[in-house]
């Protein structure tokens, strides 16, 4: 619509000429102007009254507004006058009470002050007069012991008048007097002690050892360092050495043994120090023999055989072992060690025959002593002796190897303190280690068990004589029943009857600390006195 009025509008100026058109543009701009003079002056006037109109009632809210503040600013200042005055009250009277206690309480500790005072006052005045007593005291006890002392050195010399020895003659002769009465008192009591435990413990011994060697009688197995392979003839000799020798350099370097081929007929030797090796090279060239054909190739194919066979025969061994000894829950290194020990010796005992037997009577003995667990006992005496599965590999004794192998696969503390106290590395705390190390004694000692060398035979042998001879007083002494008895004869004129008591002890506790043998040593001791005299 207003377009189309806009358009109409320029539809009339259209019409007209420009003279006109002008004429209208300035009448009308003066007309604007006129009305813009007139209006400005009244919204002028208008706004002025709107103002000073709202300016009056905003000064009378800001009067009230005042007035108010001032009323609620008296009240106000009249309250907190009030309670602060009344705080002030409070705080005056709640220090004037503590003021008074205080005065009070120090009061009362003046007071206990001068008791105090008092009380030490007086405890003060009776120390001093039981001082004076006390000094008084002691000067007539140092009155009384001077007329004592010359009361004891008139005494003195009064007996040395009618004795006739001095102080110290008398001090000897009371001395050796009294070292002569205890002498035979201790020989008295050392030889009845012995009596009476030598009698106890032997019944107890004779019926547990009775009982444990009757249900006990395992076959012992004497190995050697030398393994003797029969020949079919003396021909299979020439083949076993071969063309310039190869066949035997072959063995030799393959197993690790020497083959000795001598004029003994229809037989090979095999030496070495290790049985396992040596048992690896007899079946080899068993083995060898059996199939006729040797040669290098052949020889290197059949000893790894023999490896496997025997590795197999060291776990069955083993096994079969843990089984005889009833023992259960042992670590699979544990049962191939003990089958290791199959081809170990101990002077000529065979090492796991010797730990079957120690685990067989130490269980025995524990059933038989009571209250000692018979299982733990077996697995002690059991595996005393396994570091012997090592002592080629390892540096160190049998017993140090022994601990760290039962350490390494979590045996029992038991057991480990067994393997290390069975040769006394340590003193024994438990009764397994006691029966352990009774049961290695037994089993070490029986005769034939074990066998030495005559060189170290007659070591010990003449080292037991040695250590005898050195006491004095001693004559003669002669070492017998393979050194399981020392038969010593003593000067009479130097040892008495009761001397001959404590000489005896005293010879076995010296062997006991500087001798290592099994089972134990009789100290047999001969006191002769002859008098020979001729009638004429």
């Amino acid at each position: 619509m207003e377009y189309l009025t806009f358009v109409k509008g320029l539809n009339i100026f259209s019409g007209m000429s420009s003279g006109d058109v002008l004429a209208c543009v300035i009448v009308g701009i003066i007309a604007l102007v006129v009305g813009l003079v007139i209006a400005f002056p009244l919204g002028v006037a208008y706004r002025r009254r709107v103002a000073e109109a709202e300016l009056g009632s905003a000064e009378e809210e800001a009067r009230r507004i005042v007035n108010e503040s001032i009323k609620t600013a008296e009240s106000r200042k009249k309250e907190a006058l009030v309670e602060a005055k009344d705080e002030i009250h409070r705080l005056r009277t709640d220090a004037e009470r503590e003021v008074k206690d205080r005065r009070a309480e120090v009061q009362r500790q003046e007071h206990r002050l001068q008791q105090k005072e008092e009380s030490l006052d007086k405890k003060s005045d009776n120390l001093d007069k039981k001082e004076d007593q006390i000094q008084e005291k002691l000067k007539a006890a140092e009155a009384r012991l001077t007329e004592a002392e010359q009361l004891k050195k008139s005494q003195f010399d009064m007996l040395e008048r009618i004795s006739g020895y001095t102080e110290e003659q008398a001090k000897a002769q009371l001395l050796a007097d009294l070292d002569s009465k205890l002498t035979h008192e201790k020989a008295l009591r050392i030889m009845q002690y012995e009596q009476q435990y030598k009698d106890e413990s032997e019944d107890k011994a004779r019926e547990i050892l009775g009982t444990v060697l009757a249900r006990c009688a395992p076959d012992y197995v004497a190995e050697a360092t030398v393994s003797v392979v029969p020949l079919p003839s003396d021909e299979m000799k020439g083949r076993i050495i071969g063309r310039e020798g190869r066949n035997i350099r072959a063995i030799e370097t393959i197993t690790g043994v020497d083959l000795i081929i001598d004029d003994t007929p229809e037989a090979i030797a095999i030496s070495c120090f290790d049985p396992v090796r040596r048992e690896i090279a007899r079946l080899s060239l068993e083995k060898l023999i059996q199939d006729g054909r040797i040669h290098p190739a052949r020889i290197e194919e059949t000893v790894e055989k023999a490896r496997r066979e025997v590795d197999a025969k060291i776990k069955q061994d083993g096994e079969r072992a843990v089984l005889e000894c009833g023992v259960h829950g042992i670590a699979p290194e544990i049962v191939r060690l003990l089958g290791r020990m199959r081809y170990r010796t101990s002077y000529g005992q065979n090492v796991l025959q010797h730990s079957i037997e120690v685990s067989q009577l130490s269980g025995m003995i524990a059933s038989e002593m009571g209250g000692v667990d018979v299982n733990m006992a077996r697995r002690a005496g059991l595996l005393h002796d396994i570091g012997k599965a090592l002592t080629h590999e390892i540096e160190g004794s049998h017993v140090s190897i022994g601990v760290d192998v039962a350490k390494k696969y979590k045996e029992p503390e038991a057991v480990i303190h067994a393997i290390e106290a069975h040769h006394n590395d340590v003193e024994p705390r438990s009764a397994i280690a006691w029966i352990v190390q009774t049961a290695d004694a037994i089993s070490a000692a029986r005769p034939g068990s074990r066998r030495e060398n005559v060189e170290n035979y007659i070591k010990r042998l003449e080292k037991l004589e040695e250590i005898a001879n050195s006491f004095p007083g001693v004559d003669n002494c002669f070492a017998i029943q393979a050194g399981r008895e020392i038969r010593i004869i003593v000067k009479p004129e130097v040892i008495d009857d009761d001397r001959m008591v404590l000489l005896a002890r005293e010879i076995a506790e010296k062997i006991e600390s500087e001798l290592d043998y099994p089972g134990q040593i009789k100290v047999h001791l001969v006191r002769e006195s002859r008098a020979v005299d001729y009638a004429k």
